[in-house]
């Protein structure tokens, strides 16, 4: 699965396809099917490089959020999305509405967000019927 991030400004787009050439990351853009680029990454970089591109994009989407609750028309562009692995191994994206996005990301990291929404899309595609109290159930799910 390709890492994927998504902007609405070239700017911050620009800036963070910026750090991945420091970091000597390829990747490609890509416009959005609704709004703005996602910047996906060519290959899967090692964990303490993923969790320093986690916070630089944790703090441009910061930056984001300021730039847009600055403008009078922001509340018509307020969306939030995180991409899911499903069974078959394709990708979606999960969009979710902002009165649900704004506390999840104010509470959680992004990988903790993601697990979240990937734990429940898991669900809804594999429903298990019966009790919720069953030890077949309590095995966890190696991390994606």
């Amino acid at each position: 699965m390709a890492t994927g991030y998504v902007f609405f400004e070239t700017e911050l787009r620009d800036r963070f396809v910026q750090g991945l050439a420091v970091r000597a990351l390829a990747c490609s853009t890509r416009k959005d099917r609704m709004e703005g680029w996602v910047v996906e990454l060519s290959a899967e970089p090692d964990d303490d490089t993923l969790e320093a591109l986690e916070a630089d994009y944790e703090a441009l989407m910061q930056e984001q959020m300021q730039r847009a609750e600055a403008r009078p028309d922001w509340g018509s562009h307020q969306v939030a999305s995180l991409s899911i692995t499903r069974s078959d191994g394709s990708t979606a994206v999960v969009r979710l509405p902002p009165a649900v996005a704004r506390p999840l990301m104010e509470h959680f990291t992004a990988e903790q967000a993601h697990a979240l929404v990937t734990a429940i899309a898991h669900s809804l595609e594999n429903p298990v019927d019966g009790p919720l109290c069953r030890k077949d159930l309590l095995k966890t799910r190696p991390q994606e």
